[in-house]
């Protein structure tokens, strides 16, 4: 029996976004390979009574949270002692996390191994740039250093462990996943009366309303190109984080007010339905280790316009999308691009679809976990416990 520990701080199914849905599907996928058992770690952010019904087969400890802003447990070295003294090999997802800080401490102290897997959180980027130059310098370059694994979810990743004094040939490649079956369901009509879009033809944005996610990209380049596509529609989907007035403030300054809508986030049937009622998914990001929402339309059949930022410059290799700048004009130009001959989008997205399909889903990706998980057990000299 393989018993892995993964560790994640924040579990809320909304503010958490594509890091906290990745570490969910991973969950339930590794749960579903043979002889594994997994155990989640984590802080009870977002902790619903339904929990064990959507993570089956996976065993959830939720340590209570003493600080929501920096994510600080409220417990007892001994309550996290517990699950990383039987696990045989532990994951930790993300980075500036002091719930991993402690998870490290434990690991080190007791000689269970560990793999990390950032998934783009390496970098110092946005808010809090003090304190995680703080965090590096006392414990963040360790924990990077001292790992049995390390995985980057995409090629592009692979440099930004260097900062950390490791070599580009100790970090694994191990992309994100997603369940093709959960983006099956379809229903234009039921997406368009909920969310009263009529019959036109829409963009469809998936995503945190966060400057990192260039939500106000997205719309100024929509207004540049507003004459020439006069009958469509941008749909944002997603959480607000700060900045939807002043999102809402640039959609009245392009007399864009009719033509954007809002809709908060969206999850589900619904989510499913919106990837397929749309014509095109633009993913206008300025920084993102590997877009999980490019997976999640490819798994629909819905081409995307995204930012060369996104980790899956690939898609266009593949005529499953179009790879662009991450900035107005290049926004723009493969909008305009996609949109100039609508008649090839369908077989954009179908082969985006069989791409995603065969390399991308977590029956395969869970696999390959597994093996790297084994070899870090083999290769730091411990060996699975009774």
């Amino acid at each position: 029996m393989l018993r892995i520990l993964n560790v994640r701080s924040d579990m809320h199914p909304i503010w958490g976004g594509g890091s906290t849905e990745r570490a969910l599907q991973m969950s339930r996928a590794l749960a579903l390979q043979p002889g594994v058992e997994v155990t989640l770690l984590s802080l009870d952010l977002g902790a619903t009574p339904d929990w064990p019904h959507t993570l089956p087969g996976v065993d959830v400890v939720a340590l209570s949270c003493a600080n929501k802003r920096f994510q600080v447990p409220a417990a007892s070295s001994r309550s996290i002692e517990k699950p990383v003294r039987r696990a045989d090999v532990i994951h930790m997802m993300g980075h500036w996390s002091m719930l991993n800080a402690l998870v490290y401490r434990r690991a080190v102290s007791v000689g269970v191994p560990y793999v990390v897997c950032p998934a783009g959180a390496l970098p110092i980027f946005g808010r809090s740039k003090y304190l995680k130059r703080a965090y590096n310098r006392f414990v963040g370059q360790a924990i990077i250093r001292d790992a049995a694994g390390r995985i980057a979810i995409t090629r592009d990743e692979v440099p930004q462990f260097l900062a950390y004094g490791v070599s580009a040939d100790s970090v694994r490649v191990i992309p994100n996943g997603v369940v093709p079956s959960e983006y099956e369901y379809r229903d234009d009509d039921a997406f368009r009366t909920l969310y009263e879009l009529g019959d036109a033809p829409f963009l469809l944005f998936v995503g945190r309303l966060n400057p990192i996610k260039g939500p106000d990209l997205l719309i100024e380049s929509f207004a540049s190109i507003k004459e020439r596509f006069p009958q469509h529609l941008l749909v944002m989907a997603g959480q607000d984080e700060g900045m939807l007035r002043q999102l809402t403030t640039l959609t009245e300054k392009h007399a864009l007010r009719q033509r954007v809508r809002f809709i908060g986030h969206v999850s589900g049937e619904m989510k499913s339905a919106a990837y397929h009622a749309a014509e095109l998914l633009v993913i206008p990001s300025r920084q993102e280790a590997m877009s999980i929402v490019v997976l999640e339309s490819g798994a629909a059949g819905t081409p995307v316009v995204a930012t060369d930022q996104c980790g899956l410059k690939e898609i266009a290799q593949i005529d499953g999308g179009i790879i662009v700048p991450a900035t107005v004009h290049g926004l723009a130009g493969g909008i305009a691009a996609a949109l100039d001959d609508p008649s090839k989008l369908p077989a954009m997205g179908e082969k985006l679809r069989a791409y995603t399909v065969k390399n991308f889903s977590w029956s395969v990706i869970s696999s390959r976990l597994v093996t790297l998980f084994e070899e870090a057990i083999a290769e730091s000299g411990a060996g699975s416990k009774p």
